[in-house]
């Protein structure tokens, strides 16, 4: 259910709340919701999922990305959440795990982390994030 892209970051689809849970058993400490409210009617509210994270013992973040993109707003505030997190293992989820995948990508570079080390963890992962490698690289290099 959840994918691994390091030892400390795994994405996942759209999870629901009792899944909050099983992250925090898991050994998680921070979760982070990449879907803008109400994007599709089947998923759980903002207000549901933060309350299961509180419920679970666990860190919350919303962080939506929506079709304007990844601003760096957003990659400083995922930077936030994993430089808060420490060695602590992060999950974010979105509709796929993608949206959610190239947040993580884009905070990895923005956070000095190798380019192609971090293409290469979403691939292991199977998200296909190669064509953000010029962006990664320039990130990196900031």
């Amino acid at each position: 259910m959840f994918v691994n892209l390091t030892k400390t970051m795994s994405v996942a689809g759209q999870i629901a709340p009792e899944d909050l849970a099983e992250a925090a058993a898991q050994g998680f400490v921070a979760v982070v919701n990449n879907r803008p409210e109400g994007e599709a009617a089947d998923q759980p509210s903002e207000a549901t999922m933060r309350a299961a994270a509180a419920a679970a013992g666990l860190r919350y973040e919303a962080i939506p990305i929506d079709q304007s993109g990844f601003p760096m707003a957003k990659i400083e505030a995922m930077s936030a959440v994993l430089d808060a997190a420490g060695e602590g293992r992060v999950l974010a989820w979105c509709r796929s795990g993608t949206r959610s995948t190239n947040l993580w990508a884009l905070a990895e570079a923005s956070r000095g982390g190798d380019p192609d080390t971090i293409v290469a963890a979403a691939a292991a992962g199977r998200y296909d994030i190669a064509g953000l490698l010029p962006t990664l690289r320039k990130l990196a290099g900031r």
